[in-house]
């Protein structure tokens, strides 16, 4: 960190241009109101505060005015991911601050923009990042936030700093907002598709198409009925096989009456589909599986096996940048191998990602699944692709949150509830045309989110080069006619210690204002 200065500037620390660092009032948050709100870490997060959700104190402090918010104050997180954060306060109703936040009162001679826009420079950042420790979560007391030295420009400068800073700012908001509306109706398109996708609205039927071409089809209804019926034949086949390896042949048929045949779908409360079309519930058209549980007995042993987590699966992509591995007996690979083309969808998680699922496409060769994860395997005649369709439409328009369930905080799909879903079954073509089509339409949409992200991040790497400069003296001309902020920094110096005489001939105020800060 270059500690060049522009010809005038000083370098000062926080402590010396701001008041006596202060913790904060330790209470629990209470939604009913009292009159005094409690500014939390969480309440600044993201910059902004909206005071009407801030909370109210349980137990409102003795003495109000040591903890009271002011117009001009500044505070700063000092501990978790969000250490450092700050927040100018400009407007508030009578509030005071939790104690995981440090009030900073910038000296009247400054512009208090100016040191709440340092906190959020770079140069701050780095501070911060230096000061900060902690093992469990990074944390900074007072005394080190108190000692980050500041580039101090003239009082003039200081305001010309401002204003060009929030002419700059105003620009990459609007070009911010535009990019979030963008996020926003690129979202309600892609939902609009898989919509448009699973109800025969988004390519020609199959039935139309063979009216205009003169010849038949495999219907939707036909396709089940094949399908249902190869499923019976493959579990007679196995049976027939165990019992011949047994040598325990039974004389008569009487053992194929113990095939369950999948439940369909209760039909009456459906919408029509288009037609060639019918509904079929998931476990009807392809194997439903829970992975397998985690325990620590399958964390080391002679059959270690990859597997993948609800932390590997995202919308529509696998991740396998951290893939761990548990045993896994010849048997129970058998049963939770994952295979080219299965679906795995997140059974527990935060309700808004319920369901959330992704095609294998044998990113990590040889890989099962636990048991966070469930996974769909398309039965012969049903389109994978046109599946994770089905079900990312699903996760689109809420119908996995229909039918979760809460505990301990999480939402969890669950397996036979998953099965049990409808599922719009289209003749095979069509499905195929679906997914084809789809597949052309998510990868231009991919390319503007791409596109978006890139130019948001653009936008950031903006703000902090623009913070930068201003910091560094080289976002505004400098006037050789204004004030040096030595002498500046001289007034505030005399301007604290002339508080701290005044307070000393008061013995019953001594914990007054200071000059030196020293608070751990």
């Amino acid at each position: 960190m270059s500690d060049e200065l522009s010809d005038g500037w000083v370098l000062a620390s926080i402590g010396i241009l701001c008041d006596q660092p202060q913790y904060g009032w330790t209470t629990s948050a209470s939604r009913e109101g009292n009159g005094v709100r409690l500014l939390r870490s969480t309440d600044i997060s993201s910059g902004s505060v909206n005071w009407e959700m801030v909370p109210f104190c349980e137990v409102p402090p003795a003495q109000p005015q040591k903890y009271q918010l002011k117009s001009g104050d500044i505070v700063i997180t000092r501990t978790g991911v969000g250490v450092g954060n700050s927040f100018l306060v400009e407007e508030c109703p009578l509030s005071v601050f939790a104690s995981y936040l440090i009030r900073f009162r910038p000296s009247p001679l400054l512009n208090r923009k100016y040191v709440a826009y340092f906190l959020k420079s770079p140069r701050y950042r780095s501070a911060i990042s230096q000061n900060s420790a902690g093992i469990a979560q990074p944390n900074i007391n007072a005394t080190k936030l108190a000692s980050i030295e500041m580039p101090l420009a003239p009082r003039g400068v200081q305001d010309v700093i401002v204003g060009e800073i929030e002419k700059q700012f105003t620009r990459l908001d609007a070009a911010a907002a535009a990019l979030k509306r963008l996020g926003i109706n690129l979202k309600r398109y892609r939902a609009s598709v898989l919509k448009a996708a699973c109800e025969g609205r988004l390519v020609p039927t199959e039935a139309e198409l063979a009216r205009k071409e003169g010849r038949s089809y495999e219907t939707g209804e036909q396709l089940l009925s094949r399908i249902l019926k190869e499923r019976r034949a493959i579990w007679e086949g196995e049976q027939s096989a165990k019992m011949l390896i047994s040598a325990k042949m039974p004389a008569n048929g009487d053992w194929k009456k113990k095939y369950k045949e999948p439940e369909p779908p209760d039909r009456a409360h459906l919408s029509n589909l288009p037609e060639g079309w019918t509904w079929a519930s998931v476990r009807q058209v392809g194997d439903v599986r829970l992975g397998r549980q985690r325990a620590p007995k399958y964390h080391h042993g002679e059959f270690m096996r990859p597997y993948l987590r609800v932390a590997n699966v995202f919308e529509d992509r696998i991740d396998v940048s951290d893939v761990l591995q548990m045993t896994f007996k010849p048997s129970e690979f058998q049963t939770y191998e994952l295979r080219h083309g299965d679906i795995l969808l997140n059974e527990g998680q935060s309700l808004e990602l319920i369901g959330r699922p992704a095609m294998y496409r044998n990113e990590f060769p040889g890989a099962c699944f636990q048991n966070t994860l469930v996974r769909f395997r398309a039965a012969q005649g049903v389109e994978a692709r046109y599946a994770l369709i089905v079900f990312l439409s699903y996760l689109h328009n809420n119908r996995f949150q229909k039918i979760a369930k809460w505990t301990t905080n999480i939402a969890h799909l669950g397996a036979e509830r998953f099965a049990d879903l409808e599922f719009p079954l289209p003749p095979v073509a069509e499905q195929v045309r679906i997914a084809d089509d789809v597949e052309d339409k998510v990868s231009v949409l991919r390319n503007m989110e791409a596109s978006a992200r890139s130019n948001s991040k653009r936008a950031q790497r903006l703000r902090q080069s623009i913070l930068k400069r201003a910091f560094e003296g080289k976002l505004v001309d400098q006037d050789p006619l204004d004030e040096p902020a030595a002498v500046l920094l001289e007034r505030i110096r005399s301007g604290w210690n002339t508080t701290v005489q005044r307070t000393a001939q008061r013995p019953k105020q001594r914990r007054g204002k200071i000059t030196a800060v020293e608070v751990s």
